[in-house]
């Protein structure tokens, strides 16, 4: 009995994830505000950056305030639904039992964001939402990744990879952090880090065209010119 509830709970935290990461934040802003679809303009990615480089910061800020909210509510309706139910505890020698949840709602939340089933599964790369989860999971986690990012941002001005590196850093980062700082147990550090490692690995895969312009040198970087579609969609 014991091992169905916790994998009743790993589905549902599942579930909370994958649907609430599903609600876009880029495409929503700009249906609403503009009336029209962000992944037909620029990069054609629903995500913040393509939101902001086609149709401004207004729409850049409300993407902003809706993506990093979902991440949020996807961890906190998973662990709150389960304790709730008393559904499968699991002790992390951090005190709260029910955290492992919140790190498989948030890998769900990524690929909802991702394959959003509300937009015929066309969503964006799962950056801010990724690195938004640890506002919740662990801060200082956040913190470090959003150094890491600002710095690489800053010298080399190629958001994109900024975002990989960040991205590949989350994972020394959360397993260092819970052994030394947190004091998780080695087996639930463990558990947390290969988590986040399949987090990891989507968003970066998503980074593949950008991989390939960054290699032969076309990628844009921040201050490029805009795409000639980007000014034709707001005529």
């Amino acid at each position: 009995m014991t091992a169905l509830l916790y994998v009743a709970a790993a589905l549902l935290a599942a579930a909370c994830g994958y649907l609430i990461g599903s609600v876009n934040g880029a495409i929503i802003t700009v249906r609403l505000l503009k009336g029209k679809d962000v992944r037909d303009y620029g990069s054609k990615n629903a995500g913040l950056t393509n939101t902001i480089r086609c149709f401004g910061k207004g729409c850049g800020v409300l993407t902003l305030i809706i993506d990093i909210g979902k991440g949020a509510a996807a961890i906190a309706a998973a662990i709150l639904l389960s304790k709730w139910l008393g559904w499968a505890p699991l002790a992390d020698g951090t005190g709260n039992d029910y955290r492992w949840l919140g790190f498989i709602a948030a890998a769900f939340a990524i690929l909802g964001h991702m394959k959003p089933i509300y937009y015929r599964f066309r969503g964006g790369k799962g950056v801010l939402v990724g690195v938004s989860v640890f506002l919740v999971l662990n801060p200082l986690t956040f913190v470090i990744l959003m150094a890491i990012f600002g710095l690489l941002l800053w010298r080399s001005k190629y958001v994109s990879l900024s975002s990989i590196v960040a991205t590949a850093c989350v994972i020394p980062t959360t397993f260092l952090l819970e052994i030394f700082l947190r004091g998780t147990t080695m087996g639930m550090a463990l558990l947390y880090t290969g988590i986040v490692a399949v987090m990891a690995a989507m968003i970066i895969g998503c980074h593949h065209e950008n991989i390939q312009r960054l290699r032969a040198g076309t990628e844009r970087r921040i201050g490029d010119p805009k795409p000639k579609e980007v000014t034709e969609s707001k005529e």
